[in-house]
């Protein structure tokens, strides 16, 4: 019952800390964060004691295809050079240059023990940055490479470190068996994302309830995962393969359920954002409980470790910025701003916490795992100053920076996209039986409807005609060429979701307006 009050106790400061975090302009997660950190110096709280095995299956799965549904296959199509370095090598890296540290730092630790902190902290997490980037009105081109980044960086990580952990119980020496375990569990992975994402449409086709449509959008992450698990593949690489396959399959036709699947996951993404963080937090707290006066011995080599995290993503983004400009690839940073906002913006979160609560307490002969205690500590640390620090500072950095940008672009691209629509719309009208059956003046208010659509599509506004007169002469044939236009419009933009050169979440706002326009029609 503690356990249930807590969690009910959680999310309603998740909604509190959205609305403070509105006004202070403040991330919310971070909020939740320290206010879940907090809450564990009031006497008389209750210790959280939660599986670590739990952690990522419950979290990740729904967070991670949120997340992923606002992106598209081409456009990763595109990315797959930056994803390689971001996703992969970084985080190869990352574990290297921490494992080297932490071997030489703590005694007695032994390499494959280091190995495995070197991959409990180095992937950056993919809720946090997009909880927070967005809020700062961060370039748009930054945001997708973070998006990219942390899509699938989690699945390099824990591949990493299920190998250490499994060389250190064993005593075995680790092998680069791992590369070619990873790459067979992330072809099973995309085999089981690509089936699921069939399966969730097949069902979808046959189920007539427009809310079990969308529920069962929230069953299929978690089975994407748990199949992919238990055939040793990529849980995180299943789980953003469905989510890229259920948009591709989405239809012109679905507005109403679009437009009800949207709202029933905004909630969904918040409310376990806000649940995560806050344990997360409570989780935190629990480990330096634990630890006592000894985490004190231990700030000297966290420390160092934490500083390590922020230079080894400087100079790899460093790297990544010097090849872009040799090679004119505009989804790398191009400048030192650039550079350093993405270094700031490598926040880690849910993976690091469940991957250091997930360390075994022995090995096979009985005697401890090395270093335990150190490495959570350190995992804790790292997540606090990657997390906490950037998010409560990356306001005061674009500002100092002059590095936000006022949404310009965006609005290039929707009116564009927009006027794309209103073209298909006109030619789906051009030569359709219907308009010869209209009289003059009804035909000349539909070309000036469509003229009109544009601009709609671009503020949002939703015009509601009167239809006083219009009952009397042809209401029916009017509103039936509404549809066919809308229909058009609607074909033309998710065509457009699907090109390489096209922002998904331009697309889908532009949508959006199209569904609530068809919603909003008389019948």
């Amino acid at each position: 019952m503690d356990l249930l009050a807590l969690i009910i106790g959680l999310l309603l400061a998740t909604v509190v800390a959205v609305g403070l975090g509105d006004r202070l302009r403040l991330p919310y997660p971070v909020l939740m964060l320290i206010l879940a950190v907090a809450l564990t110096f009031i006497p008389g709280f209750p210790e959280v004691d939660i599986t670590p095995e739990l952690i990522l299956p419950v979290f990740l799965p729904p967070l991670l295809f949120a997340t992923a549904q606002r992106s598209s296959w081409a456009v990763f199509r595109v990315r797959w050079r930056t994803l390689l370095m971001l996703a992969v090598a970084l985080v190869v890296v990352s574990t290297a240059v921490v494992a080297g540290a932490a071997w030489l730092m703590i005694p007695s630790i032994g390499i494959p023990a280091a190995i495995a902190l070197g991959a409990m902290v180095a992937p950056p997490d993919p809720v946090a940055v997009d909880s927070i980037a967005g809020r700062v009105h961060m370039p748009r081109r930054l945001i997708t490479v973070l998006q990219s980044e942390g899509l699938f960086n989690d699945a390099a990580a824990i591949v990493i470190f299920q190998a250490a952990v499994a060389a250190s119980v064993s005593g075995t020496k680790l092998g680069p068996d791992v590369v070619l375990q990873f790459a067979l569990g992330a072809a099973l992975a995309v085999g089981v994302g690509i089936a699921m994402g069939w399966l969730t449409g097949l069902v979808t086709r046959l189920v007539q309830s427009m809310v079990a449509r969308s529920a069962v959008t929230l069953v299929v992450p978690f089975a994407a995962y748990i199949l992919a698990e238990e055939l040793h593949a990529s849980g995180v690489i299943a789980v953003v393969v469905t989510a890229l396959e259920v948009q591709r399959h989405s239809r012109p036709q679905d507005a109403a359920e679009r437009i009800t699947r949207t709202a029933f996951w905004d909630v969904v993404e918040l409310l376990v954002t806000g649940l995560a963080f806050g344990l997360v937090g409570l989780e935190i707290r629990q480990v330096i409980h634990d630890e006592g006066t000894a985490v004190l011995g231990m700030a000297g080599t966290a420390a160092v470790i934490c500083v390590l995290v922020f230079a080894v993503r400087f100079g790899w983004l460093a790297l990544m910025s010097g090849l872009a400009r040799s090679s004119k690839n505009t989804l790398r940073p191009t400048s030192a701003k650039e550079v350093l906002i993405l270094t700031w913006c490598g926040m880690r979160g849910l993976a690091t916490l469940a991957l250091a609560l997930a360390l075994p307490l022995t090995l096979e002969d009985g005697s401890p795992f090395p270093a335990r205690s150190e490495l959570l500590v350190i995992a804790c640390a790292v997540l606090l100053a990657t997390l906490v620090l950037p998010g409560l500072t990356l306001p005061w950095l674009m500002r100092v920076l002059k590095a936000s940008e006022d949404g310009s672009v965006e609005r290039d691209a929707a009116r564009l996209l927009a006027a794309r629509a209103q073209q298909a719309a006109v030619a789906a009208l051009k030569d359709h039986q219907l308009m010869k059956e209209l009289p003059p003046e009804k035909v000349a208010l539909v070309k000036e409807k469509m003229t009109r659509l544009h601009a709609e599509l671009l503020d949002g506004s939703l015009r509601n005609e009167s239809l006083g007169d219009k009952r009397k002469r042809g209401r029916e044939l009017a509103i039936a060429v509404q549809t066919i236009a809308l229909d058009a419009a609607r074909q033309e933009v998710v065509a457009a979701r699907n090109e390489p050169d096209m922002d998904p979440e331009v697309a889908d706002r532009v949508l959006r307006q199209l569904d609530l326009r068809t919603m909003t029609m008389p019948e």
